[in-house]
């Protein structure tokens, strides 16, 4: 955890889209002492997250003046930004219309995103509006660091010599997709790649690859490329990744040892055990 410092007593600033992580968060900050000003993205955000927070607002995913104006009256000079938001949504020929943007987001959009949507350039956009204002968007990590994944086997299933064999094919090949920007995630059985994650997300990939695969006990890989910007969208996997795994017929799971964020660490290992789950936390290189 960050050590007590001036910074540290100012509220930190959360931009929150869905799931748990978010939360996670808000309780990580808090539990070290620090306020909590949200700003949940308007139709994204979990019902159960302003309750957790000092102060809280809502703002479109678009309305990146708003977020400014928000932060400031706030105090806000360190933010994370956590949450998912749907990718497909970004393929949306509407999308700017059905978000209402602000003349800010807009102007941003024109200038840097119109030809280049990769989620590197959009963090890097929005980290340097938001700096030009006096808001440092930090390591989004830095207050949840118990539910990154350790090396090893994770819980109480240990992973087949088959499904080790598919660790061992299929890591070299998923460093290379992550570095590429394809997607985070691939599927595994008997060293053949039955589907690669891309702009659908690793549930709807988990579930093409359980169509894909009759046998069962097939492996899922899941990482962060090399330099990943942890100032948002760091891979993450929850109780419904290990549970549409097991529905899908997927008996391993392999992520990045300190790469890959465990929604909720001991509920996620619970879940993997009463799966018949293994959980391998494997090293980047």
């Amino acid at each position: 955890m960050p050590s007590p410092d001036a910074e540290s007593q100012r509220p930190l600033g959360l931009i929150a889209g869905q799931g748990v992580l978010p939360i996670l968060v808000a309780k990580g900050a808090r539990s070290a002492g620090r306020p909590v000003a949200c700003i949940g993205l308007r139709d994204q955000f979990d019902p159960g997250l302003p309750a957790l927070c000092d102060r809280f607002d809502t703002a479109g995913i678009v309305q990146l003046g708003r977020w400014i104006r928000l932060l400031r009256r706030n105090g806000v000079r360190e933010a994370v930004m956590v949450g998912r938001v749907a990718k497909a949504r970004m393929h949306d020929p509407l999308r700017l219309f059905r978000q209402l943007p602000d003349w800010r987001a807009a102007r941003l959009w024109y200038r840097r995103l119109r030809h280049d949507r990769r989620n590197a350039v959009l963090l890097a956009a929005v980290a340097d509006e938001l700096a030009s204002e006096g808001i440092t968007i930090i390591d989004s990590t830095t207050y949840i660091p118990n539910h990154l994944a350790p090396s090893g086997v994770i819980g109480s299933v240990r992973p087949s010599p088959a499904q080790r064999a598919d660790i061992e094919f299929g890591w070299p090949l998923l460093a290379q997709t992550v570095e590429l920007d394809i997607g985070q995630a691939i599927a595994v059985r008997d060293r053949d790649v039955l589907a690669v994650e891309a702009v659908e997300g690793t549930d709807a990939m988990i579930e093409r690859a359980g169509a894909l695969s009759r046998a069962k006990g097939w492996t899922l890989l899941k990482t962060a490329k090399s330099g990943h910007d942890r100032r948002a969208d760091v891979p993450s996997v929850g109780i419904q990744t290990v549970e549409r795994l097991a529905a899908s017929g997927g008996g391993c799971l392999a992520i990045g040892a300190g790469q890959v964020i465990l929604l909720d660490r001991p509920a996620v290992v619970a879940a993997a055990d009463r799966s018949g789950i293994a959980i391998v936390g494997c090293p980047l290189a």
